[in-house]
């Protein structure tokens, strides 16, 4: 079983992400910008180490990831599993 499920989303540089392995903050919502919004979180600052990560909504059921326009998802996805399997499975 994936860890971690993208459903569509209608911008093909947002990806919706999903998991079973629990929630993604307590409660409420983060939504982060720009790197230096992000600094300190444990989920949006590392994501925003990844180039090309230009957006990162957070809410306790999902996150979206928004890319550049000339981002690649077959390069950017790969790192944002690895994040969230370290922040998940420590």
């Amino acid at each position: 079983m994936a860890h971690f499920v993208t459903p569509p989303t209608p911008n093909p540089n947002s990806l919706k992400i999903t998991t079973h392995l629990g929630t993604f903050i307590e409660q409420g919502m983060e939504s982060f910008g720009a790197p230096a919004q992000a600094e300190g979180h444990p989920l949006g600052a590392p994501l925003f180490s990844v180039t090309g990560v230009t957006n990162v909504f957070i809410l306790p059921q999902f996150l979206t990831v928004t890319k550049a326009t000339d981002a690649d998802w077959d390069v950017i996805l790969p790192m944002v599993n690895e994040i969230l399997s370290a922040h998940f499975l420590k």
